[in-house]
C-alpha cells in the first residue's frame, strides 16, 4: 500500500502541469460562452390573444428585430435543416462529413466554395459580430463555441435563436419579423414556399432580397421545395402548386392598429412581446368609424377622435382608438393620446353626483330642483342655452344636463364629499383640494381622462351586473377596472361594495340616462327590436373645447372624446353634436344586451307627490306609488302644495276675516316661490297660479309675491368698461306672481324705473355700496344691499 502511495505521490508531481492545463481549459471552455447570447435591443411587439400583430417598434438600432421566441414552426425546421444543415440533429455543433466535403471542394477549385457551418456555427458567428472577417481563424473559433452551445442549449433552443436572430435582408432580422414583412402574417401560417423563401435568406441576406435578384431567389426556393418533396416532408403532388406562388414584392409595413397603445406599451415594456385584450376586428371597425366621421368633423375645424370600449365583466379593453391615425398630418395631434389626456370634463361626472345625492337622501329620483338664475360666491352658472325653467325634475335635470340644478346639488350635497366621492371611483387627475375646484367642479372645472371616466361608468355597471348574474342576489364582486396588458387584471382590481354608490341609485341614474333623446338618426330608437338600450350621457366642455360621450349596459361601456388636442374650441362642437353619433355607431357593432334587472333588495316602495316628486305630503292630491332608494324614507315632504281657501266660484281666496267656513271650498295648491313660478309659467301653461284675494281678506301670505333675481343680497358686482372706455351697465331683475304688476325701482333712495311684465332694468351703479328697493303697485317692498367694486 505504502508503494501505491509513493508511486501516486510522484505520478502527480511529474503531471501537475498536465492536470492545470486540463483544469484551465475546462474552466475557460465553460466560461467562454456568454450567459446572454444575443444582447442586442429588440422591437417592441404587440398581438391580441389570437397572435394577430397589432403593432411593433422598431429596436433602438434601426433594426425590425422581434424579441426572441421560443416556439420554432415545424416547416422552419424542416426547411432551414434542409437547406442550411441536414445533419443537425445529430452532430455535436461540427458536422465532420460537411467539413471533409468543403475541404476537398475549397483545395480542388483553390476557392472558397463551401464553408460547412453549421446552424450552430452560425448562431455564434451572428452572436459575435456579423461583420467578423469570414478567415480560418474565425472558423475554428466558432466551431470551438459551436460545441460548447451545443453543451448547454438543446437543438430546439438552438434552432429557436438562429430563427430570432438570423438577418433576413435589409433591417429585418429574425424569422417572425421577416414573416410579417415579407407576407404580412405570423410564421406560423405561412405555406410552404412562403417559408423555403424565407429558409433561404440568411444564407446570402445582402444579396437574395425579395425586392431584387428575384431569379436567384426564386431558383434557391424551388431547389429547397425539391429537396423538401423528395424526402417526403410533403406530398410531391403539391409540389407543382408550391413552385407556382409568386414571390413576395418588397417588404410590407407592419400593421399600424392600435398606434398610441403600442407607444404606451413601448414606454412600459420596452424591447418585449405584450399580448394585449383588443378585439382586433373590432378595432379596426371602431377606427373606420373614426375616419369617416373625422372627415366630416375636420371641415369645421375638428381634428381628433378617440373611442374606448371595454367589457364590464372583466375589465379587459377590447377597443383602444386613442386619436384617429394621421400618417401625413402629425402637425394636427393625431399622435396625442387622448385617452389618457387630462381634459376639461364639461357635463359628464353629473350622473354621479346624482346617485350620491339620492344615497344620501338629498333627493328623490324625479324630486323638483330649482332652476333659477343664481350667483354664489361671485360664480354664476348659465344653462347651456342660456334659459331657465323655474323648478325641474331631478332626473330631468340630469337628461338634460342642466348646470343650474346640478350647482345647488352640489352646494347642498358638499364639494369635498363629491371630490373624495370621485378619488374612490378612481379619477387619478383630480388630485387638487376642494377649494381649488369649488362648485364648477360639477361643471368642467377638474380634468379628467376618458379611461377614467369610462371606467367610472363601468362601476355603476357592474354593481347591477352582478345582481343580474346572480338571480337578485348580489355578490360585491371585484370590479376589474380597464386594462389592456393580460397580466394585468389582478393589479387592476376594485371592490364595488355599497360604500361607493348603491345598487339602488345605480339602477336609478342609469335609467334615467337611458331615457335621453338620442341624436336624430337614433330618436326613435324603440320603434326597432334591433336597437338596444342603453345608458348614456354627454357632456361639453367651456369655449366647446372638449366634447364627451358616455354609453353603457351590462356588457359594455363605450367611451368617446372628441375635440382638438391643442385645446381650440369650435362654436358648433357639442357632445350630443358630435360625441354621441360616434358612441352610437360603435354600439352598433356591439352584441345586444338585456336591460338591468330592478335591484328590489336595495329599494322600498314609497308615495310620492306626482307634481313635486317629493314624498307625499297628507294634502298632495295626486300620489303616485314608485319603488325609490331605500334610505328615502327619510326624505323630505312636499313643501310646493298649501291648502288654499277659495270662493264657491273658485274665483278668489278667502280668510276667517270676511267668510265664514261654510261658504269657502278648500283645495290644495301646488305653489312655486315667485322667482321659480316666474320662469315654470314660461314653459308650462298647464300651471295655474293662485288667484286672488277677494277684495278686503287679506294678503298674500307668501314671504313675498315678488323676489329679485339679480343680484342677490350682499353680492359684489364688477362691471366692466366699453371698449370705448366709458363705463358699462348691468342689468338687474326681478319676477312677480302677477303678470300684470308694476315694479318701482329705487336705488338708494333715488327713483331708477318703472316695469311691467317683464321686470328688467339696466342700471350703471357707481363703485361703492348700494341699497336697492323694489316696491310693487300693491305695496309690497324688497330690500337688498349689494356693493360695485373696481376690478383694479
Amino acid at each position: 500500500m505504502r508503494s501505491i502511495i509513493i508511486s501516486c505521490n510522484i505520478y502527480v508531481r511529474k503531471n501537475w502541469l498536465l492536470s492545470v492545463l486540463i483544469v484551465t481549459f475546462l474552466l475557460f471552455f465553460y466560461f467562454i460562452l456568454p450567459s446572454e447570447i444575443f444582447v442586442n435591443p429588440c422591437s417592441t411587439v404587440v398581438y391580441d390573444t389570437k397572435g394577430n400583430l397589432l403593432g411593433a417598434k422598431i429596436a433602438a438600432d434601426g433594426q425590425y428585430r422581434f424579441p426572441h421566441h421560443q416556439n420554432v414552426p415545424e416547416k422552419f425546421l424542416h426547411c432551414i435543416t434542409c437547406f442550411e444543415d441536414k445533419r443537425f440533429f445529430y452532430h455535436p455543433g461540427i458536422d465532420p462529413l460537411a467539413l471533409s466535403r468543403a475541404i476537398y471542394q475549397n483545395i480542388s477549385r483553390t476557392s472558397v466554395v463551401s464553408g460547412a457551418s453549421t446552424i450552430s456555427m452560425q448562431v455564434m458567428r451572428i452572436s459575435r459580430n456579423k461583420n467578423n472577417k469570414r478567415n480560418i481563424w474565425n472558423k475554428l473559433f466558432e466551431m470551438f463555441l459551436a460545441v460548447r452551445l451545443e453543451c448547454s442549449y438543446s437543438k430546439k433552443e438552438i434552432l429557436s435563436l438562429y430563427a430570432s436572430n438570423a438577418p433576413f435582408g435589409g433591417n429585418v432580422v429574425g424569422l417572425d419579423a421577416a414573416a410579417w414583412r415579407y407576407f404580412g402574417r405570423s410564421s406560423h401560417q405561412l405555406s410552404w414556399a412562403e417559408m423555403a423563401c424565407l429558409a433561404v435568406l440568411p444564407n446570402a441576406p445582402a444579396l437574395i432580397h425579395p425586392g431584387k435578384n428575384r431569379e436567384k431567389l426564386l431558383k434557391k426556393r424551388n431547389v429547397l421545395l425539391s429537396r423538401l418533396a423528395q424526402q417526403k416532408v410533403f406530398s410531391e403532388q403539391d409540389l407543382p402548386l408550391y413552385m407556382a406562388e409568386p414571390l413576395p414584392e418588397k417588404p410590407l409595413p407592419l400593421p399600424i392598429i392600435i398606434p398610441h397603445l403600442v407607444e404606451r406599451i413601448h414606454k412600459q415594456l420596452p424591447g418585449k412581446i405584450s399580448t394585449v385584450t383588443i378585439n382586433t376586428s373590432l378595432q379596426q371597425r371602431v377606427n373606420h368609424i373614426l375616419a369617416v366621421h373625422h372627415k366630416q368633423y375636420a371641415a369645421n375645424g375638428v381634428n381628433n377622435l378617440s373611442a374606448l370600449v371595454f367589457e364590464v365583466r372583466t375589465g379587459k379593453i377590447r377597443v383602444y382608438a386613442a386619436n384617429v391615425i394621421l400618417k401625413n398630418d402629425a402637425e394636427l395631434g393625431s399622435m396625442v393620446d387622448m385617452i389618457n389626456a387630462p381634459r376639461s370634463s364639461g357635463s359628464i361626472l353629473k350622473p354621479f353626483l346624482y346617485a350620491a345625492a339620492m344615497d344620501q337622501g338629498i333627493i328623490l329620483p324625479q324630486q323638483l330642483i330649482s332652476d333659477i338664475p343664481i350667483q354664489i360666491a361671485g360664480f354664476k352658472p348659465q344653462n347651456y342655452n342660456h334659459t331657465f325653467d323655474g323648478v325641474v325634475p331631478a332626473n330631468v335635470s340630469i337628461q338634460r344636463s342642466l348646470n343650474v340644478p346640478a350647482v345647488l346639488l352640489l352646494k347642498e350635497y358638499g364639494v369635498e364629499k363629491f371630490l373624495f366621492l370621485l378619488r374612490k371611483l378612481s379619477f387619478t387627475t383630480l388630485n387638487k383640494p376642494a377649494q381649488h375646484y369649488g362648485l364648477s367642479l360639477i361643471l368642467g372645472g377638474g380634468e379628467v381622462t376618458l379611461l377614467e371616466v369610462a371606467s367610472a361608468y363601468g362601476i355603476l355597471s357592474r354593481s347591477l351586473s352582478s345582481y343580474y348574474q346572480n338571480n337578485g342576489k348580489y355578490d360585491d364582486a371585484a370590479y376589474f377596472l380597464p386594462y389592456f396588458l393580460e397580466k394585468e387584471k389582478a393589479a387592476n382590481t376594485l371592490l364595488t361594495d355599497n360604500s361607493l354608490i348603491s345598487h339602488a341609485a345605480a339602477y336609478l341614474t342609469l335609467n334615467a340616462l337611458s331615457e335621453l333623446n338620442r341624436p336624430e338618426e337614433e330618436a326613435h330608437w324603440k320603434s326597432f327590436s334591433s336597437n338596444q338600450r342603453i345608458a348614456w350621457k354627454t357632456g361639453t366642455s367651456f369655449g366647446n373645447r372638449d366634447s364627451w360621450a358616455v354609453g353603457l349596459n351590462q356588457e359594455y361601456v363605450v367611451g368617446v372624446w372628441v375635440g382638438n388636442a391643442d385645446g381650440e374650441g369650435r362654436p358648433e362642437m357639442t357632445g350630443v353634436g358630435f360625441a354621441a353619433p360616434v358612441m352610437f355607431e360603435i354600439f352598433k357593432l356591439l352584441p345586444k344586451s338585456a336591460w338591468f334587472s330592478i335591484p328590489y333588495d336595495d329599494m322600498l316602495q314609497i308615495q310620492v307627490c306626482r307634481e313635486s316628486g317629493f314624498k307625499a305630503s297628507p294634502i298632495c292630491p295626486n300620489i303616485d306609488t314608485v319603488w325609490v332608494q331605500a334610505n328615502a324614507e327619510h326624505a323630505p315632504v312636499c313643501r310646493y302644495h298649501t291648502m288654499v281657501h277659495l270662493s264657491m266660484d273658485k274665483k278668489y281666496r278667502l280668510s276667517d276675516h270676511c267668510a265664514k267656513v261654510a261658504e269657502m271650498i278648500h283645495i290644495p295648491w301646488f305653489v312655486l316661490p315667485p322667482a321659480e313660478e316666474w320662469f315654470y309659467i314660461n314653459k308650462n301653461m298647464s300651471y295655474r297660479q293662485l288667484p286672488p284675494f277677494k277684495e278686503g281678506c287679506g294678503m298674500d301670505q307668501r314671504k313675498s309675491p315678488m323676489e329679485l333675481i339679480y343680484p342677490r343680497e350682499f353680492v359684489s358686482i364688477f362691471i366692466p368698461r366699453h371698449i370705448e372706455g366709458n363705463q358699462g351697465s348691468v342689468v338687474f331683475e326681478a319676477a312677480h306672481t302677477d303678470p300684470n304688476a308694476s315694479i318701482f325701482w329705487h336705488l338708494d333712495k333715488n327713483f331708477i324705473g318703472t316695469t311691467k311684465h317683464f321686470h328688467q332694468l339696466a342700471v350703471n351703479p357707481p363703485v361703492g355700496n348700494h341699497k336697492l328697493t323694489l316696491v310693487d303697485d300693491k305695496g309690497n317692498q324688497i330690500v337688498k344691499i349689494f356693493k360695485v367694486v373696481n376690478k383694479n
